[in-house]
């Protein structure tokens, strides 16, 4: 009997324990924590990300020698060239949170260049010696080597360093912005701060190890009572 009457007032203890505190939790609303690892999920469904494209030109020139002849083509063409991120390579230790400065960092995947978009109607070709494109194939030949070195060009155009830097700006606003807004929406005024592996370093790097990745905060969330 004494110990059904201690469990009572223990019993209504926890009760109101458990009342206050899903009040507060209530009160309060979704923790930063939860709020990004949804937002984290809804990115990586997202599947690939495209925030940023370019206009490029290319001029290249093949040659051809056959039967002491030599006959040469020039192409000119456009192509519009994407850059992508794969967001499902976007994992819970890249999204890491610092409750003492209200921050969290997102380590972006790397930056892939789609192959380039040919303008059909931009194209434009030169010929030099027509004998020798009139007699045999030699046209046919230029042609294909002209295209391949044309979307190769295309592409070095695309990874210069300006296109680049512009690309990896686009990328870190459009992700920052993914997790902000959500955070904004609950009223928690958090900084989401966005960064390439390559950037990882300095200043960067110590601000990275004080935060803890979302994984860890998660799971030790789920293990507590």
């Amino acid at each position: 009997m004494r110990f059904a009457a201690l469990a009572v007032p223990i019993l209504f203890i926890l009760l109101l324990w458990w009342a206050i505190d899903g009040f507060r939790s209530w009160r309060e609303g979704p923790s930063p924590e939860t709020i990004a690892s949804a937002s984290l999920t809804g990115i990586r469904e997202q599947n690939r990300l495209s925030a940023f494209a370019a206009s490029y030109a290319a001029v290249v020139t093949s040659e051809q020698q056959r039967f002491g002849l030599s006959a040469k083509k020039t192409l000119i063409m456009q192509g519009l060239v994407r850059y992508e991120v794969d967001m499902a390579k976007l994992t819970d230790d890249d999204v890491r949170w610092e409750a003492a400065s209200q921050t969290l960092r997102v380590k972006i995947p790397p930056i892939e260049v789609a192959p380039p978009q040919i303008d059909l109607n931009s194209i434009q070709e030169y010929g030099e010696n027509g004998i020798l494109r009139a007699l045999t194939n030699v046209d046919d030949t230029l042609d294909d080597a002209n295209r391949s070195k044309g979307q190769a060009e295309l592409v070095r155009q695309a990874k210069g360093p300006v296109p680049m830097k512009l690309a990896r700006d686009a990328f870190k606003r459009a992700i920052a912005q993914n997790f902000q807004v959500p955070l904004r929406a609950a009223g928690i005024n958090a900084k989401v701060e966005t960064y390439f592996a390559d950037e990882i370093g300095g200043e960067v790097s110590t601000r990275w190890d004080k935060s803890t990745p979302l994984e860890e905060i998660v799971k030790g969330r789920q293990k507590t009572p």
